[in-house]
């Protein structure tokens, strides 16, 4: 009897957390475990306005023989590893060059790096098209006046690619610099103290100390620019349009063009999928790291 008792009032609680979670569950599953499925199903379907024809994995096979899908996912490689690998290393030296300084210094810096990521990513597009524009953007006009040589930079298929790069860095490194910041100020003092006590220089301190400390927020901040640069979208549209001849397009892009542009919903979905793959593929080692216990 008493076990009945117990049983029954376990039951009570757990259907009260049941219904905690049930509408964050609810919501999980129809806007992000359902939009999967259904982009799976469609990506191996020929779409058009009347028709949805299966075509089980043509859509695959024509994605891996048009080499603009594959301009397309080396482009998109170069900005994953360049813009991450740019970005968790300048700011993990602007942090750990700060973190621990006078609060009003720290402050400013905080200010003066976080003020493009609150900025909308097509304000700053904008920004950097009309500085660059070759025919009446600023840099190109202080180049001419100083007799210098002009450079096309969005125009050149060498250059293109280490704008954007650069462009989309200078835009989200703030974030990344104030979750350093935050983190390198929880680190405990005690071991700051008995590094100093040591006689241990700043490199030391900050490979020995400071890296190790903070790694669960560099996973974080690899997988966040991960997902993030995959889904590059709009500095392409607006500063290059995918050109000069497809040097600047990315997955996301070439997805858009497919999807809005050749009503080809089919292959946008199989484009999808790849990257959803990916985006998987890429972020489960860095979780397994995090959530492994040292």
């Amino acid at each position: 009897m008493m076990r009945m008792k117990i049983i029954k009032e376990s039951n009570k609680e757990n259907i009260t957390g049941y219904l905690f979670v049930a509408p964050q569950i609810l919501l999980f599953l129809i806007f992000l475990v359902y939009p999967i499925i259904e982009g799976i199903r469609l990506s191996l379907f020929q779409i058009n306005y009347q028709d949805e024809i299966f075509v089980g994995l043509d859509n695959y096979r024509k994605l891996f023989s048009d080499p603009v899908f594959i301009q397309s996912t080396i482009n998109t490689v170069i900005f994953v590893v360049f813009i991450v690998a740019l970005t968790v290393v300048f700011a993990m030296f602007v942090s750990a060059a700060v973190f621990d300084k006078n609060a009003k210094y720290v402050s400013f810096i905080r200010g003066a790096y976080y003020i493009p990521v609150m900025v909308s990513m097509v304000v700053m597009s904008m920004i950097w098209s009309f500085l660059l524009n070759p025919a009446n953007g600023l840099i190109p006009f202080v180049a001419r006046e100083l007799e210098v040589a002009s450079v096309n930079f969005l125009g050149d298929t060498r250059l293109v690619l280490p704008v954007i790069i650069f462009v989309t860095f200078a835009t989200n490194v703030g974030q990344a610099i104030i979750l350093y910041i935050a983190s390198m100020i929880g680190v405990p003092k005690e071991l700051f103290e008995a590094a100093e006590v040591d006689g241990a220089s700043r490199m030391k301190v900050i490979f020995k100390i400071i890296i190790p400390m903070v790694k669960p927020t560099t996973i974080y901040i690899i997988i966040m620019n991960i997902i993030a640069v995959l889904k590059i979208f709009v500095v392409i549209q607006l500063l290059t349009g995918g050109g000069p001849n497809n040097a600047s397009t990315t997955l996301m892009y070439y997805l858009y063009n497919n999807a809005f542009k050749y009503n080809q919903l089919g292959i946008a979905s199989a484009v999808g999928v790849i990257m959803f793959l990916i985006t998987l593929l890429l972020s489960i080692p860095q979780l397994r790291i995090m959530f492994k216990k040292d």
